[in-house]
């Protein structure tokens, strides 16, 4: 996500922050680039010639020509005006507790709309909401089945009838959903051209009919301007509320993100990062705009901490660490809680000052954790607790079992006893009293 234009932009600001000192021609010279970087992320041209306007006039001011830290202060003024040019002026999806939330997807064909269906329903699932899908792609072969599919994964009821009168379908998903005393109604409607004038009617009689709460146009950010035009397009014809990106762990550049609002007057509501059902995020343009810097983005790593890891329980594995008790189960715990907060890749470039750094074709090989994962759980209990007694006709046993070769479990087996010998080294007094110090607290 964004890696391109976060690794030019990055380039730039440091040759910034180097200089003790910028004149007007520096900071002309880096902001050249800076709309270089932009126009090569895709991004609408005449949002990037007013973007850089707004940046010139606010960097050649006293802010930055009287401020000790010149570079730090262009690269301030830069993320607020990223901020702005993402902002979502209030915009809050809303699921109300006292009556029916309805929901309407649009798109184009093959921009992602089923599966952005069932992450938005998984997403309110873990909070509880009572919800119900709705099946009016009626056109597209097998898009019927792919949300049944989609539902019954995340445990979401699908409502679809064996007509193509969408009208009708609408009908008996409110009177189910009336009856159930469902609070969130998702409608997936079929892909369709913005000059496809019989389709684009259908959609508007439905809207019409079912009074939707909110209208969220899906769009492929891999795409980049091409869904920022089609959007305008959508928009001058059905008036959506916001925008939902799809496949944003595959756009490198961001144009569409970037373009999107400016272009349309409505902002992106939520972003898919990920194949799995789970990789759905609320776009908050305060964050964005940190990645895109090479900031991180600590809030929505913690989000995803607190929502996946049990903290009680983390803090029972940390003492037992410290007090050199952890044991493989313990350790395979660890790891499926890691597992929960996504794939290792968009974990680390939340991390401040470590995302820019890292290639823009990181890939890093999630499998290797399922591999860890099947060679424990090949092990019998005794030996996750003890696996000091794993000798050699046992590793010969668990790497069968988990079809994995000795040599990997060797590994895995010395990689866990290394980790103990340094946590023993840990919880030494002095070590402990440090820790203690950073912890704020006594370790019992």
């Amino acid at each position: 996500m964004f890696d391109s234009l976060s690794e030019r932009l990055d380039k730039i600001f440091r040759n910034l922050r180097g200089k003790g000192y910028l004149t007007e021609d520096n900071i002309k010279a880096g902001l050249r680039e800076v709309r270089m970087a932009l126009l090569e992320a895709d991004v609408n041209f005449r949002i990037v010639k007013n973007f850089i306007s707004e940046v010139e006039k606010r960097a050649l001011g006293a802010e930055v020509m009287k401020s000790l830290t010149p570079g730090q202060q262009v690269v301030k003024i830069v993320y607020e005006q990223l901020v702005n040019l993402m902002d979502t002026e209030g915009f809050q999806f809303n699921v109300y507790n006292n009556r029916l939330t309805k929901v309407m997807m649009v798109g184009l064909q093959g921009s992602g709309k089923t599966t952005a269906c069932a992450k938005l329903a998984s997403f309110y699932r873990k909070k509880d909401t009572k919800l119900m899908m709705v099946a009016c792609d009626v056109y597209r072969p097998a898009a019927i089945d792919q949300l049944k599919i989609l539902g019954k994964q995340i445990n979401v009821p699908v409502i679809s009838e064996d007509t193509t009168n969408v009208l009708s379908i609408a009908d008996s998903a409110l009177s189910i959903a009336d009856k159930e005393m469902v609070n969130l109604l998702i409608f997936d409607t079929a892909g369709r051209l913005h000059i496809d004038e019989p389709m684009m009617e259908e959609v508007a009689r439905l809207k019409a009919h079912i009074k939707p709460d909110y209208i969220f146009f899906v769009a492929d950010a891999t795409t980049g301007q091409d869904a920022v035009n089609i959007a305008k397009e959508f928009y001058d014809k059905l008036a959506f509320d916001a925008v939902i990106l799809t496949k944003m762990d595959g756009d490198a550049r961001g144009g569409a993100a970037l373009s999107i609002k400016a272009v349309t007057g409505k902002p992106v509501a939520f972003v898919g990062i990920g194949e799995k059902i789970s990789d759905l995020e609320i776009f908050y343009p305060d964050r964005m705009a940190s990645r895109i810097l090479g900031m991180g983005d600590v809030l929505t790593l913690i989000e995803k901490a607190e929502e996946s890891i049990d903290m009680e329980e983390e803090e029972k594995l940390a003492r037992k660490m410290l007090k050199n008790q952890f044991t493989l189960n313990d350790f395979l715990k660890q790891l499926q809680s890691i597992k929960k907060m996504g794939s290792l890749e968009s974990i680390i470039r939340m991390i401040p000052g470590l995302g820019h750094k890292l290639p823009a074709d990181l890939n890093i090989d999630e499998k290797a954790l399922k591999h860890i994962e099947a060679i424990i759980q090949s092990m019998t209990e005794k030996e996750r607790e003890h696996p000091e007694i794993i000798n050699g006709s046992r590793r010969l046993r668990i790497a069968k079992g988990c079809g994995r070769s000795v040599t990997e479990v060797n590994r895995l087996l010395k990689q866990f006893d290394e980790m103990k010998k340094m946590m023993k080294k840990v919880s030494t007094p002095k070590g402990m009293k440090h820790l203690e110090r950073m912890m704020g607290g006594k370790l019992q």
